[in-house]
């Protein structure tokens, strides 16, 4: 069988740059097995499948090439946008389940591209009792890299991740992640990803910079411009460095992401009032092409 595939960039306005996004409409028909097929065809870091609900205005799962994920952020944010491009969308707020919940989005139209805010699921932390030595080893760095002023945890908005803080920017040119270890190393959480980020950026604009290499399971090595990641590096921020970072806007960050694999992508993360509320994501998407494929 044939499956057509909307190849959409999330986080940015250009094709090719962002995180794409393949978007497969009425997916309510296809089988787990057909949709982990098909976003392993398609070989993004996730696809989309839109499909009825009961209890929200749609539904989205999530697949990367080797697992379904409980949350995406650029997939909901490019998946959204699409709808909204083609007309299907009336309002300005949807609801969207998912495996991480019932969550809220909004569309912004005024800006002159629409912009979607995304809520993300509470925040949750641990700590990381591993290797520090191994960790860093197993993206190409070593030890002397960190930044020590900061912990290293697991952290999730709905996708859970370890939070690597790095002093300098020109570290970040040098990784090479070696992700089958990953599992190893993270024994609390063994299938969780490794988000490398530190305080200096690219982009003046900026708050903080990162890359995202995917857990093993998921088939990727690494994802381009993560949303959910973002929304945990807002989170980490209010908890760990806010009070401390010069200058800003009061409850805003922007997140830079990709440039070192010449996807550039900015996430504007939107801090909560109370940390015990969650934490929201922005970005606007492009159309890039569609394709088939087949099973």
């Amino acid at each position: 069988m044939k499956i057509r595939v909307l190849h959409y960039d999330a986080f940015t306005d250009q094709p090719g740059k962002g995180n794409p996004a393949g978007i497969v409409l009425n997916a309510g028909g296809l089988s787990d097995e057909q949709m982990l097929a098909a976003a392993a065809a398609v070989g993004f870091n996730e696809t989309v499948f839109i499909t009825p609900s009961s209890a929200a205005d749609l539904r989205l799962r999530y697949f990367t090439p080797g697992q379904e994920m409980d949350l995406c952020g650029h997939a909901t944010v490019a998946s959204v946008f699409m709808l909204d491009e083609q007309g299907r969308v009336s309002s300005d707020k949807l609801l969207i389940e998912t495996r991480a919940g019932i969550l809220p989005v909004s569309l912004n139209r005024e800006t002159g591209r629409t912009q979607i805010g995304m809520q993300q699921a509470p925040y949750r932390e641990e700590n990381f009792n591993g290797s520090l030595s191994a960790l860093a080893d197993a993206v190409g760095l070593t030890e002397e890299d960190l930044d020590e002023q900061y912990p290293v945890v697991y952290g999730s908005t709905g996708s859970w991740t370890v939070l690597l803080p790095v002093k300098h920017l020109d570290a970040f040119r040098k990784m090479r992640p070696d992700n089958r270890r990953f599992p190893e190393i993270l024994t609390q959480n063994p299938r969780a990803s490794v988000h490398p980020f530190c305080m200096e950026t690219i982009h003046p604009e900026a708050s903080m910079h990162g890359r995202h290499f995917s857990s093993p399971f998921s088939g990727t090595v690494e994802d381009p411009v993560t949303g959910t990641a973002s929304g945990v590096m807002g989170m980490y921020y209010q908890k760990h460095i806010e009070k401390n970072a010069p200058g800003g806007k009061p409850g805003e960050i922007l997140v830079e992401q990709g440039q070192e694999i010449g996807r550039d992508g900015i996430v504007r993360v939107c801090l909560p009032d109370r940390p015990s509320d969650a934490v929201r994501i922005y970005g606007t998407a492009v159309f890039v092409k569609e394709f088939d494929v087949e099973l």
